[in-house]
């Protein structure tokens, strides 16, 4: 929904599968069944758009952490990276991961509020691994997976959402009950167990038993509706409570980070959500959405040092401090009033 592309960043379908009559990864037998896991898998895709198939034991762990950053994999397949992989298509939507938590999880995330756009894509890609692969799956209790709380349709919807007004005027703690009460989970920006950095909560359903794929999608999608209009009525009552206030926090953080010389990964995420939330006050101009959400990643420990050398903590924030500060000038300027 356009009119909340301002709050709602991302919307995210993942899927849970395992083939039947194979341990889960943390009882693997043998690197035959992580190999046999991953060549199905391999083969299945082929028969899509063009995937890059990423074995991560031939990657270096910061080259890893660089696509956790990128929210592309996760912790654990991270962790199992000696027989882990990762395939992501072309225009790096959708991300079968390999030897994770669960021996494949499929994800497909696009851009805003649609939870349906990714479920349909998703979908052609289940299809065809289930109808590829003997997927265990039980009458009762539906796909099987390694934590319970994925039994049933396997499915996890989330949504990303910029919640600056809701955290500013202490709205977080009720939202929190509401969506234990319907069933739902709030994570930080990087999933469970990350704290909720910038502004950034991903709402998603807390189990999968009983409900079908349209439910949960619909069940999280009404949830997030909601949240969005809050949203939008928190920040006209920060406008109208303290307009000058939120004005001098949102352009201090423009000017800290146009000619800071020393950032900290912590604070760059701090002052790049304060600018954002300067530029749906109407305090602060953005002119490239996406080019700016990526700073996010861009600055991230990782992903800088894939692309600038440095030797300890106090060079990595002087590298991402003049890294940010031009793209911050470059992508974005104070409005006139």
């Amino acid at each position: 929904m356009e009119i909340y592309d301002d709050i709602a960043i991302s919307s995210r379908i993942r899927l849970a599968r395992n083939v039947d009559g194979i341990n889960f990864f943390t009882k693997l037998q043998s690197d035959e069944d992580a190999s046999y896991i991953t060549s199905s898998v391999m083969r299945t895709l082929e028969k899509f758009d063009v995937f890059n198939f990423i074995s991560l034991k031939n990657m270096s762990l910061n080259e890893c952490n660089a696509l956790f950053e990128q929210h592309l994999i996760s912790h654990e397949l991270i962790e199992n990276k000696d027989i882990s992989g990762v395939a992501i298509s072309e225009d790096s939507k959708i991300i079968v991961m390999i030897n994770e938590e669960d021996h494949i999880r499929e994800q497909c995330i696009e851009k805003g509020f649609n939870l349906y756009k990714p479920y349909r894509r998703l979908t052609q890609i289940d299809d065809e691994i289930l109808s590829s692969l003997p997927i265990a799956f039980d009458e009762e209790f539906g796909f099987i997976t390694a934590s319970p709380s994925n039994l049933g349709s396997g499915m996890r919807a989330s949504v990303m959402l910029f919640l600056p007004a809701c955290e500013l005027t202490g709205r977080m703690n009720n939202i929190y009950t509401r969506a234990k009460e319907d069933g739902l989970t709030i994570r930080g920006i990087y999933g469970e167990g990350s704290k909720a950095l910038g502004y950034f909560y991903q709402i998603s359903n807390q189990g999968s038993l009983g409900l079908d794929e349209n439910e949960i999608i619909d069940k999280v999608s009404e949830f997030v509706y909601s949240i969005c209009n809050e949203e939008k009525e928190a920040r006209e009552q920060l406008l109208e409570e303290d307009c000058e206030k939120y004005k001098d926090l949102t352009l201090r953080a423009y000017g800290v980070l146009t000619n800071c010389h020393i950032l900290s990964e912590e604070e760059m995420m701090e002052k790049l959500s304060a600018i954002k939330l300067g530029q749906v006050l109407g305090f602060i101009d953005i002119n490239n959405e996406d080019k700016f959400q990526k700073l996010y990643y861009e600055g991230a420990s990782a992903n800088l040092k894939e692309f600038f050398e440095f030797s300890d903590q106090k060079k990595e924030n002087i590298v991402r401090a003049e890294y940010i500060s031009s793209k911050v000038r470059e992508l974005s300027q104070r409005r006139l009033l």
